[in-house]
C-alpha cells in the first residue's frame, strides 16, 4: 500500500503553478488549512483557477488584492464568493448540479490539484469524506495532484465516502472542528409558507430539502406526519428532530428503504455526532442522488426549492437578481423534474411574495432584464407564498396569470393585474381574495 506524504500545509501547496485549476471541497468539509496556504502563495502565483461549489467557511482568495493572482470559480455560490462574482473578480458556472461531474471526468473542466478535508484512515487504508461526498470522488479522479488534510474530528459516514490513500499524493494531519452552518431566527413568513407547503406533503412522503429559512420551517411543521423520508442533495440539521420523534423513518421508501440518501449535509457540530457512523445515512455522489430518473423511482417524492422572483406565466428566476449573479442552479431543475415524474410526486417552487421589507413584489410581470430562467415555466407545478398556492401545471396563460396574482402580496395585485391585461394575458377582471 503506497502511503503518502505528511507534509505541512504549506509544502503541499508547492506544487500548485501558476494557470491551474484548483478544486476545493465543499460545504462544511472545506479544508481551511490548505485553502489558507494557497492564498499566503498568491503573491508569488498568477491566473490560478479555483474551483467550487458552496463553501460555508473562509474564501480569502476572492480578496481584490489577489486579482489576477487567483481568479475564483464557483459551480453554485455562497455569501462568501457573491461579492467578487458581482464585481467581475470571480466566475460563475450555471449548471444542474447532476451534471457537474461529468465535466470533471470529459475534462471539459480539467483540474489539476484537489483539496479534500477527510477522516483519517481506517485499518485498510481508507479516508472518509465525512459529511460531503457531492462531485468530491469525481474531482478526485480527475485531478493530476490530490492533497488531502487528515482531520481527526470528521465525522465517518457510509456511502460513497471512501478514498484509498493511494489516490492522494499528499497528506496534510490536523485536528480541529469544522466550518459549521448555522439558520437565521424563522420569520412569520417563513412558518406561514412553510405550513402551506406542509399541508401538501403526504404520510409517507419523501423529501428533498434546500437551504434557508423556507426549509427550516417546513421541517419544523412535519410533526404530525408519518413515515417520512429523506433523498436530497443536502440534508440540514432540522433532519434529527424528525428522526428522533419518530416522524423520519424512511421505512416507506421505494428506493433504498429505510436510509436518508443525501449528497452532503449542512449544520453544526449536533449534525456531524449525529451522522458519525450512523447507518441511517448514505451518502452518494450527486450525480447519482441528483439524477431526475433515480429521484422519480421515490413515490410521493416532494421537492421544495426557493426562487427570487417568478413571473405571471411561471418562469423562475433563482441564481440571480437581475444580471447580478447571487447563487447558483443547483439542484433545483433535477428534483423538480424527478418530483413531477415520480408517482404521487410534489414539485414546490417557494418564495416570500416580497422583499426589501415588502417594498417589491417578488411575484413580477416579467423577471429583470439579465435575470437567469433556472426553471422554465413548463417544469413549474405548485407555486407558494404566505398568501397561498397556485398549481400551474397544465394551465393556461390566462390560468397562470389569474393563480400567480391571488398569491401575490395584496399590495401588488392591481398592477400586475393592469400589466396582464394591458398585454392582453387577462381579458377580463380577476376575482381575488381580500
Amino acid at each position: 500500500m503506497s502511503i503518502p506524504p505528511k507534509v505541512t500545509a504549506e509544502e503541499a501547496l508547492e506544487v500548485v503553478r501558476s494557470g491551474q485549476r484548483v478544486y476545493v471541497h465543499n460545504g462544511c468539509s472545506e479544508p481551511v488549512p490548505l485553502v489558507e496556504a494557497l492564498t499566503r502563495r498568491g503573491p508569488e502565483l498568477q491566473d490560478v483557477e479555483v474551483i467550487h461549489m458552496a463553501t460555508m467557511g473562509i474564501a480569502p482568495y476572492c480578496a481584490p488584492e489577489f486579482e489576477g493572482h487567483f481568479r475564483p470559480s464557483a459551480l453554485f455560490m455562497g455569501a462568501n464568493i457573491r461579492e467578487a462574482v458581482q464585481q467581475g473578480r470571480a466566475d460563475y458556472t450555471p449548471v444542474f448540479l447532476s451534471e457537474i461531474e461529468d465535466l470533471f471526468r470529459t475534462r471539459a473542466i480539467p483540474l489539476d490539484v484537489a483539496l479534500l478535508q477527510c477522516a483519517p484512515p481506517d485499518r485498510h487504508g481508507y479516508l472518509n469524506l465525512g459529511p460531503s461526498t457531492d462531485i468530491t470522488l469525481a474531482a478526485v479522479e480527475a485531478a493530476r495532484h490530490v492533497i488531502v488534510e487528515v482531520n481527526d474530528q470528521v465525522p465517518r459516514t457510509y456511502g460513497d465516502t471512501a478514498l484509498h490513500v493511494s489516490k492522494v499524493h499528499a497528506v496534510v494531519e490536523t485536528s480541529h472542528s469544522l466550518v459549521e452552518y448555522r439558520t437565521a431566527e424563522l420569520s412569520e413568513v417563513s412558518r406561514a409558507i412553510g405550513q402551506r407547503i406542509a399541508n401538501l406533503v403526504p404520510d409517507g412522503a419523501t423529501l428533498q430539502s434546500g437551504i434557508g429559512g423556507i426549509t427550516e420551517a417546513v421541517l419544523g411543521l412535519l410533526g404530525g406526519h408519518k413515515d417520512l423520508g429523506f433523498h436530497s442533495e443536502l440534508i440540514p440539521e432540522a433532519a434529527i428532530d424528525l428522526i428522533e420523534s419518530g416522524v423520519m423513518t424512511c421505512r416507506q421508501k421505494t428506493l433504498h428503504p429505510g436510509k436518508l440518501v443525501a449528497g452532503f449535509v449542512l449544520g453544526t457540530k449536533r449534525l456531524f455526532d449525529y451522522i458519525d457512523r450512523n447507518p441511517m445515512f448514505e451518502f452518494r455522489n450527486t450525480a447519482y442522488v441528483n439524477d431526475p430518473f433515480v429521484i422519480a423511482r421515490n413515490e410521493r417524492m416532494v421537492a421544495v426549492n426557493s426562487a427570487i422572483e417568478v413571473d405571471l406565466t411561471g418562469q423562475v428566476c433563482s441564481d440571480s437578481v437581475g444580471h447580478l449573479p447571487y447563487s447558483g442552479i443547483g439542484g433545483q431543475v433535477d428534483f423538480l423534474r424527478g418530483a413531477a415524474r415520480s408517482r404521487g410526486g410534489v414539485p414546490i417552487i417557494a418564495l416570500p411574495s416580497t422583499a426589501k421589507r415588502g417594498a417589491v413584489s417578488r411575484i413580477v410581470p416579467t423577471l429583470k432584464p439579465g435575470a437567469g430562467v433556472v426553471t422554465s415555466r413548463g417544469d413549474v407545478h405548485y407555486v407558494v407564498t404566505e398568501h397561498g398556492v397556485a398549481y400551474l401545471h397544465g394551465k393556461t396563460l390566462r390560468e397562470r396569470a389569474e393563480a400567480m396574482i391571488r398569491i401575490a402580496d395584496p399590495r401588488f395585485r392591481e398592477s400586475l393585474e393592469r400589466y396582464a391585461r394591458e398585454v392582453k394575458m387577462l381579458p377580463r377582471p380577476v376575482a381575488v381574495a381580500g
